[in-house]
């Protein structure tokens, strides 16, 4: 009897043990996970971060403006600042990563300074306009190198938690990916501080406002369901789910959607008139058969049938074999950035598979235009003598107030980039000034030949 009450109570403790080991098991995955994924979600904001640093910098060298230029430095410094906030929440205590906090304090310290100070009365010097410059070309160089530790780690599924263990096996020497990226990175961050030891679509309207261009006959759910299906290209058994807007919406809308084995659909409907605000269509994307070109002409298309008219197409690029197209509506030949829409087809069979028009049905009026008070080429001589004007043309943007404005836009290149800049066409103040993406580094090639895709082309659209 007391051997099996012996036997009964090992038993209930190796079992206890078991349970225990296993609860604390749990328990120390759980804190991996999380530590993974804090890791994860610094070092790709730190990388986002350093594109928009890139971005934001190549947009004050092009900047003649003191009243544009010092809010924008603000917006580089408060960039550097959440920059190096996500450095310090990489596991990187062991490993040297001073010189690229360096730099970012450097860039930061610069900004500042010279944010804060009257650039009316003060204007950047020579010497100050050329660190400018290097500070730009410095943040891309190092842009890309994160972007290619960023490629390696996502594309082997490699993980910061092994970074860590690395670091911390002194007996092992650090040979990961990750650790020799990043100290690629840091060295050229350290030889751009030697050097230096002495040394976001603008126009379109962001509003919430009403939608003042909604017209024609209110449609009832019959109605929703005969013109979704038309737009998805769905067979009539398949099943489209409707729901109606509550109150508090901004406008009476339908919201549609539907499922099959290949495709997902989601849209939203006016009530007035039965326009089609926002689709989307989520599907695999084969192999890519139609060129740009091709496909802005089937976006034409998409559009043309809603009866959109004097719409023209200002910028396209291509993403996955998806090309994205963004269109103005034109008034007496002047660009109304306000009025815009946007459409995604897929370019491996020419299908839509994404369109919104909530700015054009916001915006689109009667505008009556103004004439300007300046002319074309006193607007050119308010923009940075070292921008190469390639295009120039009349537009109404709405400027940081939420104001519409006439103004001349110019397309110009400064330093092999490419900007677009509006200039004020009453009274020739610089309202904006915007950095147009041009060739991207494809890093899924290899190492020896990195090669480059065009990804948007700004104002010209490949045939």
């Amino acid at each position: 009897m007391i051997r099996w009450i012996i036997i009964a109570v090992l038993t209930a403790g190796i079992a206890g043990t078991a349970f225990w080991g296993y609860q604390e098991h749990q328990e120390k995955n759980a804190i991996l996970i999380q530590a993974e994924n804090s890791y994860q979600r610094a070092f790709h904001e730190l990388t986002y971060r350093m594109d928009l640093l890139n971005d934001e910098i190549g947009t004050a060298v092009a900047m003649n403006s003191p009243t544009k230029l010092s809010p924008q430095l603000v917006d580089i410094w408060r960039l550097t600042s959440e920059a190096l906030s996500d450095v310090g929440q990489l596991p990187l205590g062991l490993l040297p990563f001073n010189k690229t906090e360096e730099f970012l304090s450097d860039i930061g310290d610069f900004t500042y300074r010279t944010a804060v100070r009257d650039l009316e009365n003060d204007p950047l010097t020579e010497e100050e306009s050329k660190l400018l410059k290097e500070l730009y070309q410095q943040s891309g160089e190092i842009k890309n190198e994160l972007r290619q530790v960023q490629h390696v780690a996502l594309e082997n599924n490699l993980r910061w938690m092994d970074v860590q263990m690395a670091l911390a096996d002194e007996g092992e020497p650090a040979d990961n990916t990750i650790i020799d990226g990043l100290k690629t990175v840091d060295k050229a961050a350290g030889e751009f501080s030697e050097s230096n030891a002495n040394s976001s679509i603008t126009g379109v309207s962001t509003r919430e406002h009403e939608y003042k261009y909604l017209n024609g006959e209110k449609i009832d759910e019959d109605e929703a369901l005969k013109r979704a299906r038309d737009i998805f290209a769905a067979d009539k058994e398949e099943n489209l789910t409707i729901t109606r807007t509550g109150d508090g919406a901004d406008i009476p809308m339908y919201s549609l959607s539907y499922r099959n084995e290949e495709k997902n659909g989601y849209m939203d409907m006016s009530v007035q008139g039965g326009y089609p605000l926002t689709v989307l269509v989520d599907r695999p994307i084969q192999e890519k058969k139609l060129s740009l070109h091709e496909g802005m002409e089937k976006a034409e298309e998409y559009i043309n049938q809603f009866g959109f008219e004097n719409m023209t197409v200002f910028q396209s690029s291509e993403y996955n074999n998806i090309g994205v197209y963004s269109f103005l509506y034109m008034e007496d030949d002047v660009r109304i950035y306000p009025d815009s829409m946007e459409v995604k087809v897929a370019l491996d069979n020419g299908d839509i598979v994404g369109f919104t028009a909530q700015n054009y049905f916001m915006n689109h009026t009667d505008r009556g235009l103004e004439e300007p008070e300046i002319s074309m080429e006193e607007a050119k001589a308010e923009v940075n003598p070292g921008v190469d004007i390639q295009e120039e043309f009349l537009s109404v943007i709405e400027n940081d107030l939420g104001e519409e404005v006439l103004t001349y836009e110019f397309l110009g290149v400064l330093d092999n980039e490419t900007y677009r800049i509006f200039i004020n066409a009453m009274d020739g103040s610089e309202e904006k000034v915007e950095k147009l993406d041009g060739k991207e580094i494809n890093y899924a090639l290899d190492n020896a030949g990195v090669g480059s895709r065009l990804a948007m082309s700004g104002f010209n659209i490949d045939s």
